[in-house]
C-alpha cells in the first residue's frame, strides 16, 4: 500500500525504470537515511557516488546558508566575476597538473562530457570520436553516442555520427585510434561494467597512442574523482595526465555540478570562432561552488583520500562469503559481484529491508553496488557488511 507522497510520486513524477524502490525520504544525516516511519537505512550508495561527504555535512551546508545569504544567480555562466566559482576553480587546478589550469562549470557530469567532446573537436578540427564497450559517460544526446550499451541507445538513434568503440584494456585496439581521431574518451575506472581497473599500464598506452597521432585523451572522472579512490581523482593512480577532465557527482557534496578542466589556451576555443561556442545559464552558480569549495576543502582537510584506501582494504576484509565471487574496484568505489543476477537482485531489496542500502550497477547485473560516503566509520562499514553477510546467509539457504 503506498503512502499519499509515494502515490503522487507515482501519478505526477516522470519514471526512470518500471519499478522504483520509492522510498519515503524523511531526512539523512551522516552516513544514515531516515524514512517516514522514522526507520533508519544505512547508506552504502551516497546517492550513486554523488554525497562524497554523506548527509548534512557541516562545512557545506554552512557554506550553502552563507552564500544564499549574500546573492544566488545573478547572470549567465562566464560573464561575471563571482567569488564562490572563481575561488573554487584556483583551489581545484592549483591541486592538478599545471597543464590543468582552466575549469568550465557546468550543471551535471553529462553536460561536461558534452563539453569536453566539442572541445576535443574544436582544437583538433576532426571529428572522430572513440569511446569503449561498456562506457558510461552520460544521458544526452551527445553523451548517449559515447555510450558503450546498445541496449539502452537503440530507440534513441540517429545519434551524433563518427563515433567508434573499442575494448576496455585491449592493447591492440588502441590502434584504430588515428590522426582522424579528435578525442577518446575514457573512465578511468569503468563503472557501469563493473568497476573495471586499467591492467598492464593501459592508460599508459593509451595516453601514448593518443600522443602519437594528436588525438585529445578525455578522461572521465565523474564518478571516480575527488577521492574516491585514494587520489583527487582515479588517473593519478595510473601514472598519466590527460588532455581534458571530465568532472561531477562527488564534486558538489550532493549539489548538482559538473565541469571539465583542460588548458586555458585551449578553453579559449570556445570563447571565438564562433563566440559562446559553449553557454549554460546555471553553470557556475554561485551556492553550488560555495558547496564544491567546502566539498573539496573537506576532503583535503579530513584526509579523506589516503582513509578511502584503508577503508578498502576493511570492505574486502568483511566482504567475504561464498556468495561473492570478487571484490572489484578501488577505494570506495568497489562492486562485490554474485554468479547471477537474481542473487544480486535479491540481496539489494533484502538488505534495504533490514536497514542496509545497496544499489546495481548500469550494465552488470552481477554487481553489487557499493560506494558509501568518504566518511564513513569502521564500525559503520561492519555493521553494513554483517547485514549484506547475513543476506546472502538467507539466499544460499534459499538456492
Amino acid at each position: 500500500m503506498n503512502t499519499p507522497l509515494q502515490q503522487d510520486f507515482f501519478d505526477f513524477q516522470a519514471q526512470t525504470s518500471p519499478h522504483p524502490l520509492a522510498m519515503e525520504v524523511s531526512h539523512a544525516e551522516g552516513s544514515f537515511i531516515f524514512d517516514h516511519t522514522g526507520k533508519r537505512y544505512l547508506d552504502f550508495v551516497a546517492g550513486v557516488s554523488a554525497c562524497s561527504l554523506g548527509h548534512q555535512h557541516p562545512k557545506v551546508n554552512q557554506a550553502i546558508k552563507d552564500q544564499l545569504d549574500r546573492y544566488s544567480h545573478v547572470m549567465v555562466y562566464g560573464e561575471y566575476a563571482q567569488e564562490p566559482a572563481t575561488t573554487y576553480c584556483k583551489k581545484l587546478v592549483r591541486m592538478m597538473d599545471p597543464t590543468l589550469n582552466c575549469v568550465y562549470l557546468v550543471n551535471s557530469g553529462t553536460e561536461a562530457t558534452e563539453g569536453a567532446l566539442k572541445l576535443a573537436r574544436r582544437i583538433t578540427g576532426r571529428s572522430q570520436l572513440i569511446s569503449f564497450h561498456h562506457a558510461y559517460h552520460g544521458n544526452t544526446m551527445g553523451a548517449m553516442s559515447v555510450m558503450g550499451f546498445e541496449p539502452r541507445k537503440q530507440v534513441f538513434r540517429p545519434l551524433i555520427p563518427d563515433v567508434d568503440f573499442i575494448h576496455f584494456n585491449s592493447e591492440i585496439d588502441l590502434l584504430q585510434i588515428t590522426d582522424k581521431t579528435a578525442g577518446v574518451i575514457v573512465e578511468s575506472i569503468q563503472g557501469g561494467a563493473g568497476f573495471i581497473t586499467p591492467e598492464n599500464d593501459y592508460l599508459v598506452k593509451l595516453k601514448a597512442r593518443c600522443e602519437a597521432v594528436g588525438a585529445m585523451l578525455i578522461i572521465d572522472e565523474i564518478q571516480p574523482g575527488f577521492g574516491r579512490t585514494g587520489t583527487l581523482f582515479g588517473y593519478e593512480n595510473y601514472g598519466i595526465v590527460p588532455d581534458i577532465v571530465v568532472i561531477g557527482k562527488g564534486m558538489g557534496g550532493g549539489m548538482p555540478v559538473g565541469g571539465f578542466v583542460a588548458s586555458r589556451e585551449r578553453m579559449k576555443l570556445l570563447s571565438e570562432h564562433p563566440k559562446l561556442g559553449h553557454i549554460t545559464t546555471f553553470g557556475g552558480h554561485p551556492v553550488i561552488a560555495a558547496a564544491c569549495l567546502a566539498t573539496l576543502e573537506s576532503i583535503v582537510d579530513e584526509q579523506l583520500m589516503p582513509k578511502a584506501l584503508e577503508k578498502e582494504q576493511l570492505f574486502r576484509q568483511e566482504l567475504k562469503h561464498p556468495l561473492i565471487n570478487e571484490v572489484r574496484g578501488k577505494g570506495l568505489m568497489l562492486a562485490a559481484m554474485t554468479s547471477s543476477e537474481e542473487i544480486t537482485t535479491k540481496a539489494i531489496l533484502l538488505a534495504q529491508e533490514k536497514g542496509l542500502i545497496l544499489f546495481w550497477l548500469l550494465f552488470e547485473g552481477k554487481a553489487i553496488r557499493i560506494t558509501p560516503p568518504l566518511t564513513i566509520s569502521d564500525d559503520e562499514i561492519r555493521f553494513g557488511c554483517q547485514i549484506l553477510r547475513e543476506v546472502l546467509d538467507e539466499i544460499q539457504k534459499s538456492l
